[in-house]
């Protein structure tokens, strides 16, 4: 079975079953296009390489079955992705194709049986690890570096010369007594995980996003616009295949690979000689064993035909030659190593310690750091670093570790200490009952980057065109140090960065114009206020109606507040005294920030009623659905009890739908709660 597609012959005169088959086809490629959009081009995945191999496979086989709606542009018949405007086109000396795969030793014995019945002779192969980075392509002129370029296509790539010339591993000059005028060789550039390690951990200790896994960095350093930034990251080429070359070629793929350390290349490791495909298979499960000892990622082995003649009498398909097959290893599934622990600073100045795993799939997705929590959390798991732990993925999206596998203890995993110090500011971190945390506020630099993505955030001024990247690339510019920078900025700040066009520019621009105007709730959720959300920030603007009133009010007042305890209070008068802030409330003002009073429908449809919601909404998010409850006088509540009054169920509803009809509690479909209070 296929996609619900029953493998009897389909009658001739069912035009709705062949019609479906088009439409899955048509489903089928559209998607594959996505992901290799994704893949080669954004090197921002979102599937793992198993599933993406799932939908190839499920193409091939319904194309295969249904040639007439196998079209030319099909992702089966092409290599890779569109090469991107921004670099200059190269054209290949050779074709830069893919592989096919294979996942258990009856595909690698059948592959051998297919080549050995059109060579008719005895096949020795040579197996290699499969790097898992981005496939590039070096050029040489009389023995010196030309340029380099990406894969691209397969026939067309991207010229990425100035960041080829900062790996590690790319002669600028060819040695040995065999240099020959011309020469283009194929090679794989990547980043071993220990320093792939490393930079994660320093991303995380200078407040920027971790990368998902080495593959994402290599792909995504090779097509920086800014070498430097490349040059920064640890990155090394093993080349393994000579596409075109001047002199006459050696008579094997083992003998190129030698010739290649000769020129001063460095060559994949662990290569070997394999005299049958059995020998090549051995090869595979041998590695798959190791795989957790090596220091670079491998998603499986290449066995290829080392006689070059047979390859050349073998050829290509469309898209992958017919003398080289990827054996691939078994996924790994949820146990994997935590290989060290980092900490990170919230907006609150919390310390949470961040584990950080050897990349391994869990549930379809590839996951390479997971939350500790806190100090208690890793006290009662009994991590250490250098542990093999079980991971998984609250409601499948956020992940954690489950348990620690300690029969897998070697006797060299280590104690995680918490630092004394904050790793953004210096400042001596506190300690309140498990939770440490930097005292500094906003005189940190990583609180304070926090601060500036939460008042950007849609809740507080909603200024569009503020992502992580742009935040830390002005930061580190010196144009965005606190919050009222944000309305300093001028056009010639933002035409001189990197990527900053014009209409990027005017749209940024437009949106912090219009971001002057904020209401009073937005405004103290924008400040980022130590225990204050979205929710306590209604609450003092209904209460308070001007910010004045706020700043003058003291914990007394605010905790005779309902659903304001002392503890909230004392972050609201201990923010609100605090010198620095007021000042810096008063910068925004005289940047034209002005806060008007949160309107409330006191007469709205929903005046007095409390409202939940549960399961998915298709046409509004949640923060915009609970905007219009407010604005029709209503409150939106997180659980079903007593007090509520209706609740909206969207797709998927779960148990808070099934409480509400127990209740008989009213229940509305999204497209009702919509009737009531947008169309």
């Amino acid at each position: 079975m296929v996609w619900g597609v029953t493998t009897q012959p389909a009658r001739l005169n069912d035009g709705g079953f062949m019609e479906n088959i088009k439409k899955k086809i048509e489903e089928l490629k559209r998607e594959i296009i996505r992901h290799n959009k994704l893949y080669y081009v954004e090197a921002a995945p979102v599937i793992s390489d198993g599933k993406y191999d799932e939908l190839f496979k499920k193409l091939k086989k319904l194309e295969a079955k249904y040639p007439e709606y196998a079209s030319g542009d099909s992702p089966t018949r092409s290599v890779g992705a569109p090469v991107a405007n921004k670099f200059v086109k190269v054209e290949h000396s050779a074709l830069m194709l893919s592989l096919d795969s294979v996942n258990d030793s009856a595909g690698a014995e059948h592959f051998d049986k297919t080549c050995s019945k059109e060579i008719h002779e005895e096949i020795d192969y040579i197996a290699e690890p499969k790097l898992d980075g981005i496939s590039i392509e070096l050029v040489y002129e009389n023995g010196h570096f030309k340029g380099g370029s990406t894969r691209g296509d397969g026939r067309t790539g991207e010229d990425v010369t100035l960041n080829l010339k900062t790996v590690k591993g790319v002669p600028k000059r060819l040695s040995g007594k065999r240099i020959p005028r011309h020469l283009s060789v194929r090679g794989e550039v990547m980043m071993h995980i220990k320093d792939f390690q490393e930079l994660n951990k320093k991303q995380i200790e200078d407040g920027a996003a971790p990368f998902r896994n080495p593959r994402n960095v290599a792909a995504g350093s090779m097509r920086q616009l800014d070498y430097r930034i490349t040059a920064g990251r640890k990155l090394r080429i093993y080349c393994y295949r000579i596409l075109k070359i001047s002199e006459s070629l050696p008579n094997t793929q083992y003998e190129a690979i030698k010739l290649l350390r000769e020129m001063g290349f460095d060559t994949p490791p662990n290569i070997k000689e394999c005299r049958d495909i059995s020998a090549a298979i051995k090869y595979h499960h041998d590695m798959e064993k190791r795989r957790d000892e090596l220091d670079y990622e491998i998603d499986g082995v290449v066995i290829k035909i080392n006689s070059l003649s047979f390859q050349e009498k073998l050829g290509t398909r469309t898209s992958n030659p017919r003398w080289a097959v990827a054996y691939k290893f078994k996924p790994r599934k949820e146990i994997t190593q935590l290989v060290n622990i980092v900490v990170q600073v919230g907006r609150t100045g919390v310390i949470t310690p961040l584990a950080l795993l050897q990349p391994v799939e869990v549930g379809g997705v590839t996951v390479s750091r997971a939350t500790l929590h806190n100090m208690d959390r890793i006290t009662k798991l009994g991590v250490k670093i250098g542990d093999y732990v079980k991971v998984h993925r609250a409601g499948d999206v956020i992940p954690y570790i489950g348990e620690v596998i300690k029969e897998k203890r070697t006797g060299k995993e280590k104690t995680f200490h918490f630092p004394r110090k904050c790793p953004s500011c210096g400042a001596e971190l506190e300690w309140e009952d498990v939770f440490c945390r930097c005292p500094a506020g906003l005189s940190c630099p990583k609180q304070m980057k926090e601060t500036i993505l939460n008042y950007v955030s849609k809740g507080a001024a909603g200024i569009d065109g503020f992502s992580i990247k742009s935040v830390e690339l002005l930061y580190s510019k010196n144009l965005l140090k606190k919050i009222s920078d944000i309305y300093a900025l001028k056009r010639e700040d933002l035409l001189g960065l990197d990527t900053w066009q014009e209409k990027k520019t005017e749209n940024l621009l437009r949106q912090i114009e219009k971001s002057k105007d904020i209401t009073l709730d937005k405004f103290i959720f924008g400040l980022g206020i130590k225990n204050v959300g979205r929710h306590i920030a209604v609450v003092l603007a209904d209460k308070f109606g001007t910010l004045e009133k706020i700043i003058s009010s003291d914990e007394e007042t605010l905790t005779d507040i309902n659903e304001i305890g002392p503890e909230i209070a004392k972050s609201i008068t201990g923010f609100l005294k605090n010198k620095e802030n007021i000042s810096e409330i008063e910068r925004l003002k005289k940047y034209g920030v002005v806060i008007h009073e949160r309107k409330t429908n006191r007469l709205g449809k929903l005046a007095g009623k409390k409202v939940v919601f549960t399961g998915t909404l298709k046409t509004m998010t949640r923060l915009l659905a609970k905007e219009k409850v407010e604005a029709e006088g209503g409150e939106v509540s997180s659980a079903v009890g007593a007090g509520t009054d209706i609740v909206v169920a969207g797709e998927n509803a779960g148990s808070k739908l099934d409480k509400a009809k127990s209740k008989n509690i009213k229940v509305l479909s999204e497209k009702e709660f919509r009737e009531m209070v947008i169309d």
